[in-house]
């Protein structure tokens, strides 16, 4: 055990190739995220996500997780979550890992790269762990993860919500229940918004790194360009793209609906689809199509609004797999009707 502990904290202080602070998207771009998923919902969702205050709550919500990234004084709060809105894909590789090999735990990825980097000290050098003070950039990112978990916490959520609403709540109890939901369900709208934008899933977060043969942009700068792009045409993309969502559905993996236990591999799917477009936005960049307005910037324009659009279904998609796969909690549900007899 002592082992294990001094590889874990030997890894926590060294600098991998972590992306600095950035959000994706923005807020205006999160919040259409939220709204969409919100419209895709079919009539069998519980229906209180769309009375307007639950649903400006959870528009509101999927802000929040950038705004813990604003306290950059408090590095504990940094190390726990800066990680899970991104994961550098290419970089799994240094540690002989594949995207489709990774564990569902998270502690479990953290503890195999612990080790890796013990055992070969000579692939990460000291000095790279330099203003690394939140000790987050020897964590590839943690996006995944932060996706799943959420999805478990919505399933709890939506299972004491089933328990209290069958079994004799009381009104105060039941409102509470489905203010967790709430603030679970906006909350994780963040993380998932996150996966569609292709800088969060690669090493070429802030302009392209290493061999360069098609002279893409170094520019640390792009990354705040496409996050900000619908700061001022949000209202805008909603109207657009909302036409063009489909009712939500249970995830699929392969064609079909995916189990409970295979959401992870459902998640790591979609970041490996979403990683394959980082070199087609450098190109468009490249060509001068990615930002403006006019008929020039229409490909970029449909691709980055083609992003969120992803981004929205699968949303739509995790939550209303969350309300069908979750069982009523049976814990709850005993204390009760144990309530009921005294």
């Amino acid at each position: 055990m002592k082992n294990i502990a001094a590889s874990i904290l030997g890894f926590l202080v060294v600098f991998s190739f972590a992306p600095s602070p950035a959000q994706a998207w923005d807020y205006e771009g999160h919040r259409l995220v939220n709204q969409l998923a919100l419209a895709s919902l079919p009539t069998n969702f519980p229906a209180f996500v769309h009375e307007p205050e639950a649903a400006e709550r959870i528009a509101f919500l999927a802000g929040e997780p950038d705004r813990w990234r604003n306290q950059r004084q408090e590095l504990p709060l940094r190390n726990y979550q800066e990680p899970d809105h991104y994961i550098d894909l290419e970089e799994l590789g240094h540690y002989g890992l594949k995207p489709e090999m990774l564990p569902v735990f998270r502690t479990d990825f953290i503890g195999e790269l612990a080790v890796y980097r013990k055992e070969h000290p000579d692939k990460f050098p000291a000095s790279e762990s330099a203003n690394d003070e939140a000790h987050t950039r020897g964590l590839v990112g943690l996006l995944p993860w932060a996706m799943v978990e959420n999805y478990g916490k919505l399933k709890s959520a939506f299972s004491c919500l089933k328990a209290f609403e069958e079994d004799g709540g009381t009104p105060d109890e039941i409102a509470n229940a489905k203010a967790n939901a709430v603030y679970i369900m906006g909350v994780m709208g963040h993380y998932v918004g996150d996966a569609s934008q292709p800088l969060h899933t690669t090493i070429h977060h802030h302009g392209w790194k290493g061999e360069n043969p098609n002279g893409y942009t170094t520019r640390s700068a792009i990354h705040s360009q496409v996050d900000s792009y619908f700061l001022k045409t949000a209202e805008e993309t909603k109207s657009a793209l909302q036409p063009k969502l489909r009712p939500a559905q249970l995830v699929s993996i392969n064609g079909r609906a995916a189990k409970p236990e295979e959401m992870f591999q459902a998640v790591m799917l979609f970041l490996i689809d979403q990683q394959k477009l980082v070199e087609p936005l450098y190109k468009l960049d490249k060509e001068g199509k990615l930002f403006g307005e006019g008929d020039k910037c229409a490909e970029g324009r449909a691709f980055l609004q083609g992003q969120v659009l992803k981004s929205a279904q699968l949303l739509g998609d995790i939550w209303l797999s969350a309300w069908e796969q979750s069982p009523s909690d049976t814990y709850l549900k005993s204390q009760l009707a144990r309530r009921k007899l005294k």
